[in-house]
């Protein structure tokens, strides 16, 4: 065993003896992480819409694309946390280095594609995901700009991933909290007083990320106060490494992928009515990630306390970390979804004082709160079983809601039944109930067969 390593294997004997405690030390930050990083959006939201309405929904229509791109990364990233976790679980720490080294490799590739890509074919995409003509080159301006940046977000997001598979959440939230305050005080000077309209959103993001990225690296490449040690001077690619990473990452990428698909199409489908409409969906849209922040906190700690406990071979306390998520992500939907039923007015005031996109945003935050107390069931199956190897799920359920589901109809209320505008709220929490029912259902036979596998595995 490596001496590095003891910092992990502390942290793990820490969260076998208190795993509640444990989710909340994991979560807790990465909650007010998220937090300062909604405010951006709602800020950054704020200031692109004081640019005008042409500005808002040239952003709107970008967003599809840049929820593809991120997915890739966040998705990978999860297959980088789980391996490390189990990694540490099993107290393994040459395979914990090597998924480490392994990430810094495939973020250089990934990298290096979606630049290219983005730069050379971003115009004809943005025209393919419906752009108006009037509005192709605010969209484009805001695009290239942030493609150009991209490497600064992909290797900010996979240094963080390695670190929080260690279980050391602390320090790259505050770093990201950092960056995230550089991007607010960003937007105003590049927006306004530089006059750079969307482009200088775009901008201050890269700007941020830039610094975020940085100090990231300087902490696992330089200070090498971390528990996995990187050396690229002794990489070699070794095909399980690569293979567990995508195996967990891709499902969970192509999750990302059908959710920014999913918005293009409901993006396509609202413009035809109107393009308030659009712009409505994305101001709803900024306010759920208010509701899902703590979910998706809780999510991403179970990653790393179920991939630990799974290694170490400890599957009594997968099974009531578990359990002890869901009941209080639930308590936490309901009590949000109660919150923004009441005070969807005010809520939708902040973001706009256009008229129609007010109107509209509150018929979506009042109809889409129906959905809130059944996100965990669906976000934390999939994350559960992610920690435990499998990343299909997350993907299935994904699938299900949004392109089986929600899509259509959403069309056949607009389109075939002649339904008002309002109705495509309707089709996506009817798809929220369908998920969350199957997640849970999938939820119990998954652990049942893995954990179940997995201890007879240990007894013979």
């Amino acid at each position: 065993m490596k001496a590095h390593g003891s910092a992990g294997y502390e942290r793990l004997e820490k969260f076998i003896a208190d795993p509640p405690k444990a989710l909340w030390t994991l979560s807790v930050p990465i909650i007010v992480g998220m937090s300062i990083q909604t405010l951006y959006m709602v800020v950054d939201m704020i200031f692109v819409g004081r640019a005008g309405a042409d500005a808002l929904t040239a952003l709107s229509f970008n967003l599809p694309l840049l929820f593809l791109a991120m997915g890739a990364t966040f998705g990978l990233g999860s297959g980088i946390t789980a391996l490390i976790a189990q990694a540490i679980g099993a107290k393994d720490q040459d395979r914990a280095d090597g998924v480490a080294e392994h990430t810094v490799a495939i973020g250089i590739l990934m990298t290096l594609f979606f630049t290219v890509i983005g730069l050379l074919y971003g115009r004809p995409i943005l025209r393919l995901l419906g752009v108006p003509p009037e509005l192709l080159t605010l969209s484009w301006d805001y695009f290239k700009v942030t493609a150009a940046g991209y490497v600064f977000m992909v290797m900010a997001v996979f240094f963080r991933s390695i670190l929080s598979g260690e279980g050391e959440v602390k320090i790259p939230v505050m770093i990201q909290a950092a960056g995230t305050l550089l991007n607010i005080a960003l937007d105003p000077l590049f927006i306004f007083t530089l006059g750079l309209g969307v482009q200088g959103a775009a901008a201050a993001t890269v700007v941020s990320q830039a610094l975020v990225a940085s100090c990231l690296f300087y902490l696992l490449f330089i200070r090498k106060q971390t528990h996995v040690q990187i050396n690229m001077g002794r990489f070699r690619w070794s095909k399980p490494i690569v293979a567990g990473i995508f195996r967990i990452g891709v499902p969970a990428s192509l999750s990302f992928f059908i959710m920014g698909v999913g918005s293009a199409f409901f993006n396509r489908i609202l413009v035809d009515f109107s393009p308030d409409a659009v712009a409505a969906h994305q101001v709803g849209g900024r306010l759920d990630h208010v509701v899902v922040l703590p979910i998706v906190a809780i999510s991403h700690a179970l990653v790393t306390l179920v991939g630990m406990f799974y290694g170490a071979q400890r599957f009594d306390l997968v099974r009531s970390i578990v359990r002890y998520s869901i009941v209080r992500g639930m308590a936490i939907g309901v009590t949000i979804s109660a919150i923004f039923y009441i005070f969807a007015p005010q809520l939708a005031a902040v973001f706009t004082a256009d008229e129609g996109i007010r109107a509209l945003s509150v018929q979506y935050i009042r109809t889409i709160s129906f959905a809130y107390p059944l996100f965990p069931l669906s976000m934390i199956t999939g994350r559960c079983l992610q920690g435990l190897g499998h990343g299909s799920p997350e993907l299935i359920l994904t699938l299900l809601r949004v392109l089986v589901i929600a899509v259509p109809l959403a069309y056949t209320f607009l389109y075939l039944l002649d339904k008002p505008v309002q109705y495509t709220w309707v089709a996506i929490v009817l798809a929220s109930w369908t998920s969350a029912a199957i997640a849970s259902l999938w939820l119990r036979v998954g652990l049942n067969r893995s954990l179940g596998s997995e201890a007879a595995n240990t007894q013979s």
